[in-house]
């Protein structure tokens, strides 16, 4: 980047926060005024108009940047950082800049450009985002890795200045003495008695998961992924793939202050992505639900995770409104259900070996059940397939969805679904039954 970009951009940055502070204490300045007798008023005006001026001194281009200098000791800037395993650990953390030509796992060292975090003083982190803060593709911190103090030497007043600002800035680089602490919670596994081992648990990196986090939000929230969600719900083509994190979990780090753990930490709202890593599991020979009054029973299991999701967002949504945000996040988790739902079905509708399934006498299925999942009964059954053709069916199975998805969301006490949501659940339901029926029988013709 060039020279008198990167002082630009250090002067807007400061200029910005002096803004801020100036903001917010003028608006304490006119409650005390206002607050105030009016023969008292002039000797506080005076008082505040000093302090002001104080204020706007601290905020000159070369006094914050001297001071900033001053407290960049009190952090590090790293990629790795301790305090993930606990928030008093004491132990050292990381900046690694290991590269691998040909990664076989991912890892830290699978990044292009790792993001760069920053521990320690949490009262210091204006000086990490000053660090760090990518303008026209480059920041501060990249120019002072590669010997480049070209917008500092810009804005300092002798070269003394300049030697105590770069000197300060490296200190949140400086490698410090490595050390481990007992609370850094980290895993050994012996390989020989000459003290061989393999670290099993190595340093949290928090650059990996600052990455993953970008990407997953991206698949969920972004415009581009809505918009393709929402056509691949109506049918129709779109250009950006839709992509699904199946039993994904989230670690929460921190607490109510993610910032003590560290700065991207705070970024990310102390929220830490983990992707399902468990081996496959062996599936049992799928078999017709005809031991069960609701196939909802069944399934239930598969749909745990979702239905808890759902709950917790709608109890985190709780006394909010009914906001478009909200309507569209919750319509996209019924969505999701009602996928693994046909999902479900679709299995069962391909035992066709099995099919006529329902016209045992054991079969405890609900008929409006059978008539969905054994359609090629009616090949043989005339009456089943006069029931089928009359439709009813759909209506029920769609209420029989909207039931238990209302019983499941209604165990935590916080919810109350009731009639409108019922209504809502059946009719996307019975949508979707009307379309996956049309394509089933455009199959069978």
């Amino acid at each position: 980047m060039e020279t008198e970009s990167l002082k630009k951009f250090i002067f807007r940055f400061i200029e910005s926060r002096q803004q801020l502070k100036l903001e917010a204490f003028d608006k304490e300045t006119e409650k005390r005024l206002a607050a105030t007798r009016d023969e008292d008023s002039v000797a506080l005006e005076v008082q505040l108009l000093q302090q002001r001026r104080h204020l706007e001194k601290k905020y000159d281009i070369r006094t914050w940047l001297t001071d900033a200098a001053a407290r960049a000791g009190q952090i590090s800037l790293v990629t790795h950082a301790v305090k993930y395993f606990h928030g008093d650990a004491k132990g050292s953390s990381i900046y690694s800049t290991v590269k691998v030509a040909d990664p076989a796992y991912l890892s830290t060292a699978t990044l292009h450009s790792p993001a760069v975090d920053a521990v320690g003083n949490s009262a210091v982190l204006d000086v990490a985002k000053l660090l760090q803060t990518e303008h026209e593709g480059d920041s501060l911190l990249n120019c002072l890795k590669r010997g480049d103090h070209s917008a500092l030497a810009a804005l300092a007043e002798n070269d003394t200045q300049l030697e105590q600002w770069v000197h300060g800035f490296m200190q949140a680089l400086s490698d410090k003495t490595l050390s481990t602490h007992q609370l850094a919670k980290q895993l050994y596994f012996p390989l020989s008695d000459a003290g061989d081992y393999h670290l099993l648990s190595p340093l949290y990196s928090s650059s990996l998961a600052h990455v993953l986090h970008q990407r997953i939000s991206h698949s969920r929230f972004s415009e581009e992924s809505v918009a393709a969600r929402k056509a691949r719900r109506e049918r129709l083509w779109h250009p950006a793939d839709v992509r699904f994190f199946p039993d994904i979990a989230v670690q929460n780090v921190g607490g109510t202050k993610p910032q003590n753990i560290s700065y991207l930490n705070s970024l990310r709202g102390g929220k830490n992505h983990l992707l399902r890593c468990a081996p496959p599991q062996w599936q049992q020979s799928l078999k017709p639900p005809s031991t069960t009054k609701s196939v909802f029973t069944v399934i239930s299991p598969r749909l745990t995770r979702v239905v808890a999701e759902m709950r917790r967002y709608l109890h985190g949504v709780f006394g909010k409104g009914n906001s478009g945000e909200i309507r569209q996040n919750r319509a996209e988790y019924v969505d999701e259900l009602i996928g693994m739902v046909f999902s479900y079905a679709a299995e069962i509708l391909d035992l066709t070996e099995q099919q006529g399934w329902s016209a045992d006498e054991s079969c405890a299925l609900k008929l409006s059940q059978q008539l969905w999942l054994d359609p090629l009964r009616q090949k043989t059954d005339a009456d089943f397939k006069l029931q089928r053709e009359r439709g009813d069916w759909i209506s029920d199975v769609a209420e029989d969805f909207a039931h238990w998805l209302n019983s499941r969301l209604n165990k935590d006490d916080k919810l109350n679904m009731g009639a409108a949501e019922f209504l809502e659940w059946s009719v996307l339901m019975r949508r979707r039954l009307r379309e996956f029926d049309s394509v089933q029988q455009e199959k069978w013709q």
